[in-house]
């Protein structure tokens, strides 16, 4: 695998806490702010800033011990041990971050209504805000995400534009006149200020993306306090700035109230003209554009992070195989991004909407903030605790007068949430009470980093016959540098019983030499641990399972190299997928499950390659494919195994291709055209139109007259299977087991758009059948 490489420096780290404080909150919120306290909403602001920046020191302190990604959630996790609580701190995290892109792209939305939207043209408040969410988290799904260097310059940008706006308020008032109205226009009202200041907290919480991003960041323990620092501090000025020239406006203050989040834009028009307006609208937008892909890519972090330490879905911490970013974790994420705007634009906004129930941006943004204070004032009790239980660690960085300056941001966080308006506040606390009743309730799962212990070190590749590099056939402790490096194909051959490793790796290599002259097959024997069940108590026995392994093939002639692996796993399913993904296997070769249904269609389902299962092969019959039979058929699994089908006739074997027309309710007939269409050229194919009671027993017959393996695809109908439809390749292995016909299911990677295809092909085809 590839080493992990840091690449963002502070330029880059600076740009990109600046770049997502500078989005939806001064956008929206400087309208709102002036239009309640006047000028002291700069006293807002900087209240905002100063409890920002006492819990970012809490930040920067952590993110100079713990350079990973993951904020908040990780150095919570770094120091209580108490799942419950960590659970709760990860759910808060990732409400917070989804419901902060949720309202920036709300906020948007409004823009579009006010600015963009002709008028006379109803389009429903939220919908333009959930269909950017859609594409955002198809593009973070799919890998797109800003580059340093563009990074730098969107942020450059943003900045630009609030310049313009602010020059144009002085060019407008002039300097003497516009700080003379700014100056006589504060307000006294105690309580407004600090509710404005618990409002505009959101606009400053961008600083924990550069802690988020630790991993990512060139001597991060240098480089993230600075930019912390750097990027509050220039946005608490801009902020400063973008008020005095609010207060400034020509427009009535009444006008400005009534505008709301979008009364910038039309300040902007009093100054600038038409070229202002459409200058501000547009830096408005992409500002609440590319600071939401921040947030996603926060929130899927998030996501990911507690699926792979047992507190979220495992699932969401996969790493898609073509993508390579936590698909489902994105997913996710998107979900709940149009979930909150559906529930809080849509469904209950601020006026109208369904039953009594008004909620709107307002209470979005109360509903954020909670979820974004909470986990800071743990994160402040982290610290003092941190400090307390670890007083040895390294810290190269510390936060001074501790642990006063941690408890002053605890109290302040907890007074800003007692200011943020009551409905974003139940309808969070609500959530949080469902989430973790949720989590008490399915009990979490292992830590993924605690669920594989390797029983026995990993030992270099064994030299073809039976020799290694210290020539002794039992190889080192660990697999050779040049190998770990090589682009070579990589095969995974898990298996479950030590006699029977022989034939699996023999097959193993026949297939894999067909795909390159220099492979190298990992052999993998994984000892399931139950539950309440320690790992010392199995580990003697999962060593002897490995010696006895390894022994079977040193004894073997084998003309490839392998390495010898002893896992010890409560999930033995998910020990494959995670070995496949964590060693970049190209592919799966396993026995056809006889036992253990689900492990096999754990790895059918979540494999990160392609995924071979094999039965009835014998030694001589693994170690050369001379003739292979495949049936007529369709769907991705068959479009699949063609190509390795392929492959065996280029490498010289004869290629049957059996076409079953089978009798009344034998079976589905299928046409040999696209099989044979997609052989290559060259081969030797020869092609069986055979009757039969049903397709299975035509395969195996014509396959057993042939000889050679039976290659077939795995099922289609497998979401199925156990209830409704039945399987032909499980029929087919039956079948051909008493036959005693070798047989090979062929599986590729579905994903969701092939678990759809799936779910609903068994009623295609049987719509399909009837009618025909």
């Amino acid at each position: 695998m590839a080493e992990h490489t840091r690449t963002l420096g502070f330029r880059v780290a600076f740009a990109l806490g600046l770049g997502t404080m500078i989005a939806a909150g001064i956008f929206s919120l400087s309208g709102t702010a002036v239009a309640a306290v006047g000028s002291s909403a700069v006293i807002s602001f900087v209240i905002a800033a100063v409890i920002a920046g006492i819990t970012a020191a809490s930040y920067s302190e952590f993110a100079s011990i713990y350079s990973e990604n993951g904020g908040g959630y990780l150095f919570s996790s770094r120091t209580f041990e108490n799942d419950k609580l960590l659970f709760a701190v990860g759910a808060s995290l990732f409400l917070g971050y989804c419901a902060t892109t949720a309202f920036y792209l709300a906020t948007m939305g409004e823009w579009f209504h006010q600015f963009i939207l002709p008028h006379g043209l109803s389009v429903p408040h939220g919908v333009i805000a959930a269909i950017t969410a859609i594409l955002l988290g198809y593009l973070n799904a799919k890998g797109t995400e800003e580059s340093g260097t563009f990074q730098v310059l969107v942020t450059a940008a943003k900045v630009a534009v609030l310049l313009v706006f602010i020059g144009g308020a002085f060019a407008w008032a002039g300097p003497t006149e516009a700080t003379t109205t700014f100056s006589s226009e504060f307000s006294t009202d105690a309580g407004g200020i600090i509710s404005i200041a618990a409002v505009a907290f959101i606009t400053f919480f961008g600083f924990s993306a550069i802690a988020a991003s630790a991993g990512e960041i060139i001597e991060p323990k240098e480089t993230v306090p600075k930019a912390i620092a750097a990027s509050i501090f220039t946005v608490t000025v801009l902020y400063i700035f973008v008020i005095v020239a609010m207060v400034n406006s020509p427009i009535p203050p009444e006008v400005v109230a009534q505008q709301g989040e979008t009364a910038m834009g039309k300040v902007a028009a009093a100054f600038l003209g038409s070229f202002g307006k459409w200058l501000i609208v547009a830096g408005a937008i992409f500002s609440m554009v590319s600071a939401s892909n921040a947030s996603i890519l926060a929130a899927s972090g998030i996501g990911s992070l507690m699926g792979r330490q047992g507190q979220a879905p495992r699932r969401l911490s996969r790493i898609h195989s073509e993508y390579g970013t936590p698909f489902w974790s994105v997913v996710a994420t998107t979900g709940t991004i149009v979930t909150l705007v559906a529930v809080f634009i849509g469904l209950f906004p601020a006026e109208g909407g369904l039953g009594v129930v008004h909620l709107g941006l307002n209470a979005l943004t109360g509903f954020a903030n909670l979820n974004l204070l909470a986990p800071l004032a743990v994160v402040n009790v982290a610290l003092i605790v941190s400090r307390r239980r670890l007083p040895d660690i390294e810290r190269p960085l510390k936060v001074p007068f501790s642990p006063w300056i941690p408890i002053l941001g605890i109290i302040a966080n907890v007074a800003l949430i007692s200011r943020l308006p009551p409905k974003g506040i139940a309808v969070g606390l609500g959530v949080e009470v469902v989430l973790v009743g949720g989590y008490l309730a399915w009990g979490g799962a292992p830590d993924v980093d605690e669920l594989i212990q390797q029983a026995v070190p990993r030992h270099q590749p064994i030299r073809p016959n039976g020799g290694d590099e210290s020539g002794d056939g039992t190889g080192g402790d660990q697999r050779t540098a040049d190998t770990k490096s090589e682009e070579r194909f990589r095969v995974l051959v898990p298996v479950a019983r030590p006699d029977r490793a022989p034939s699996h790796v023999r097959l193993a290599a026949a297939l894999a030499k067909v795909h390159g002259e220099n492979p190298i097959l990992q052999v993998v024997n994984v000892t399931h641990i139950p539950e309440q069940t320690s790992y010392d108590s199995v580990e003697e026995d999962a060593e002897k399972r490995a010696d006895r392994l390894l022994d079977s093939l040193v004894e073997t002639d084998l003309d490839v190299e392998y390495t010898v692996e002893g896992h010890v796993c409560r999930d033995v399913g998910f020990d494959i997928v995670q070995t496949a993904r964590d060693d970049d296997a190209d592919l799966v070769v396993m026995g056809y499950p006889e036992e253990h249904y689900e492990i096999a269609e754990d790895v059918e389902y979540n494999a990160p390659c392609d995924v071979v299962y094999s039965q009835g092969f014998e030694p001589a019959d693994a170690e050369r494919i001379d003739t292979v039979n495949v049936g007529a058929g369709g769907g991705p699994h068959h479009e699949a195994l063609l190509s390795l089908v392929g492959e065996l006739g280029r490498a010289g074997a004869n290629v049957h291709v059996i076409d079953v027309t089978p009798g009344h309710r034998g079976g589905t007939p299928e046409t040999a055209e696209d099989t044979l269409d997609s052989l290559p050229a060259g081969i030797s194919v020869e092609t069986h139109e055979i009757e039969s009671d049903n397709v299975a027993d035509g395969l195996v017959e014509t396959a057993l007259a042939n000889g050679g393996p039976l290659v077939v695809g795995a099922s289609r109908t497998r979401l199925l299977k156990r209830w409704v439809f039945g399987s032909t390749p499980d029929r087919v292995v039956k079948r051909a087991a008493e036959a005693g016909v070798p047989v090979l299911v062929y599986a590729r990677p579905t994903g969701l758009p092939g678990r759809l295809h799936e779910a609903l092909f068994p009623v295609h085809r049987y719509a399909r059948k009837l009618l025909t």
